[in-house]
């Protein structure tokens, strides 16, 4: 099968057609045509050579589209050919280690993560899982264009409600209102938490709020993260930016967990006093399992949580890169090739 696809020939190049001939499908494998690709700060990363990927690159892991093909050991009754689903960031694991064995396949030291593959990724026609299971049949209620960041940003903010036993009456701040952030308030307030917005941007105020905020704090030129001492039970923090970290340590109660998800490319620095006399906790976050990908979708489904998205034409990649660099996005920006 030949395939089409959008690559950077050197490390932060702008992308140019590509093909190549995808190999002989293997016995777990799924092709999906892809409908829908969204764009990802990852991306950007894999296309700028920030991790060491190889070139030609072909970035995206944030895919829906239509069952191509299965291969001869797939569960036909659970995935079939025509039907609509999403693959993400982790598109197979070896399902033999203790993680894949104790339902944490994201932990898996072989992952198959789609957004480091070289030339494999999904900007483009078609896109290969090597496990079917990480294939995710979407709920009828939830359109094309949306399930693609579902599967990064969504399932990254998701999975901590499930892994920390977050509960309807906890307090939750969220640290951040862009991509992941304005996904992370609507499932906080789906899940019945009271939630506060943080950002430096008094103006997303409005947005925060409309997306599900309780409150908001603004942290330019204010002392409010101090004011808020002892305030939250968790904080998901979606921000790739080195905090005061001691200051929103200290916005936790007793016990409270600070939950990293956005990664500063520099060291954090913390008081270890800011942990020790409270009992707090510090836990990082990545993308879900297939069981809590499934709880995912099933629960943005039941209560509206999606993505707000903007919709570029897959041969306008570059224009949607530009957008995304700049940060002139609100809040996703998805590829169609339809």
């Amino acid at each position: 099968m030949r395939v089409n696809a959008f690559a950077a020939a050197t490390p932060g190049a702008d992308l140019s057609p590509y093909e190549y001939d995808a190999d002989e499908l293997g016995p777990l494998e799924v092709d999906v045509e892809v409908t829908h690709c969204g764009i990802c700060h990852t991306d950007l990363m894999v296309i700028d050579n920030d991790w060491g990927t190889d070139v030609p690159a072909v970035a995206g892991h944030e895919v829906a589209g239509i069952v191509a093909a299965v291969g001869p050991l797939v569960d036909t009754n659970r995935l079939a050919v025509g039907q609509r689903v999403a693959v993400g960031g982790v598109a197979g694991s070896c399902m033999s280690c203790q993680y894949c064995l104790t339902g944490r396949q994201q932990l898996c030291a072989r992952r198959d993560s789609m957004a480091f593959r070289g030339d494999r990724g999904g900007f483009a026609s078609s896109v290969r899982a090597s496990d079917w299971r990480f294939v995710f049949p979407l709920p009828e209620a939830i359109e094309l264009e949306h399930a693609g960041p579902m599967l990064c940003a969504g399932v990254t903010v998701f999975a901590p409600f499930v892994r920390h036993n977050i509960k309807p009456a906890d307090h939750v701040g969220i640290v951040g209102i862009g991509g992941l952030g304005h996904l992370a308030i609507q499932f906080a307030r789906a899940w019945g938490c009271e939630v506060t917005a943080i950002s430096t941007s008094p103006d997303k105020r409005d947005q925060a709020v409309a997306l599900g905020a309780d409150h908001f704090i603004a942290t330019r030129a204010t002392d409010e993260v101090a004011q808020a001492a002892g305030t939250f039970d968790f904080i998901i923090c979606t921000v790739p930016a080195d905090l005061p970290w001691d200051d929103y340590l200290a916005s936790l109660k007793p016990q409270g967990t600070l939950i990293v998800i956005g990664a500063s490319a520099s060291a954090m620095q913390i008081n270890p006093l800011s942990l020790v006399f409270a009992e707090k906790k510090i836990s990082g976050g990545l993308v879900a399992s297939p069981h809590e990908t499934r709880q995912m979708l099933d629960f943005a489904a039941r209560t509206g949580v999606r993505p707000v998205v903007e919709t570029f034409a897959m041969t306008d990649i570059n224009a949607a890169l530009a957008r995304v660099r700049s940060g002139d996005i609100r809040f996703r920006a998805v590829l169609s090739t339809r």
